[in-house]
């Protein structure tokens, strides 16, 4: 029987909400060493979807993700190149998680492999954009995949990236909303990486602004995509 246009317009209303926490779905996998064929999927799919997008907002070219900002001023202050500044900072949020007694996973190490190489190929086959109109659409293409790329693999239960090991480490401490830390953490980083030199464009400012409630409706539309099991079951091996 079709759904209500009452349930639609509500499920849709929590959709746009987000979610506030990271869910348990489907294919969540029940330790970060343990994948399932679902949480693998789920997890490389995220990734690629995150590289992905990445590489629409380098390819749109109006200004700099805040942890690249952040590379590139650490960079300018230091005199390495931004390959080495970049792995600095990738080090030190991981021991940033000390602290929230954050541990790695498997998904920890796909990040840097899956991302990168989404990143690099994706970036090679999309077309530079003919005017600013089609730039600024790229641009916010790349931040709404970022984030439902984030859902996927996020829900994957196989560990976070560094960044968002730090996100979610700081969700579970302190209660906050998901969306709420993921933009506090990247003002922080857009505001330090501007103050040593790196590079800031509108596309930075819109990402800093609107990732955190983009990750939180990439969790939600994930969440409704595979809702958690009932009560008392476990996802397949």
């Amino acid at each position: 029987m079709p759904d209500a246009p009452d349930d639609r317009r509500a499920r849709l209303l929590l959709l746009v909400r987000g979610s506030r926490t990271i869910p348990r779905t489907r294919w969540t996998a029940r330790h970060v060493w343990s994948p399932t064929a679902g949480s693998l999927t789920s997890l490389v799919v995220g990734l690629w979807l995150f590289g992905t997008g990445e590489a629409f907002l380098l390819t749109a070219d109006l200004g700099a993700t805040p942890w690249t900002v952040l590379s590139q001023g650490v960079s300018i202050r230091s005199g390495l190149p931004i390959g080495v500044t970049t792995f600095v900072v990738s080090v030190v949020v991981l021991l940033l998680w000390l602290p929230l007694r954050q541990r790695p996973g498997l998904g920890t190490v796909l990040n840097i492999i899956v991302i990168s190489v989404a990143l690099q190929v994706m970036y090679d086959v999309v077309p530079a954009p003919a005017n600013l109109g089609a730039r600024v659409l790229l641009m916010l293409l790349g931040i709404a995949t970022i984030g439902l790329g984030s859902g996927f693999y996020l829900t994957a239960g196989l560990g976070p990236g560094p960044r968002d090991g730090w996100m979610t480490g700081l969700h579970h401490r302190t209660g906050r909303p998901v969306g709420q830390i993921r933009l506090v953490i990247e003002l922080v980083v857009l505001t330090v990486g501007w103050l040593l030199g790196g590079t800031v464009g509108i596309g930075t400012a819109l990402f800093a602004l609107l990732i955190g409630q983009s990750v939180a409706m990439g969790l939600a539309l994930v969440t409704h995509l595979a809702p958690p099991l009932p009560h008392g079951r476990t996802p397949p091996p």
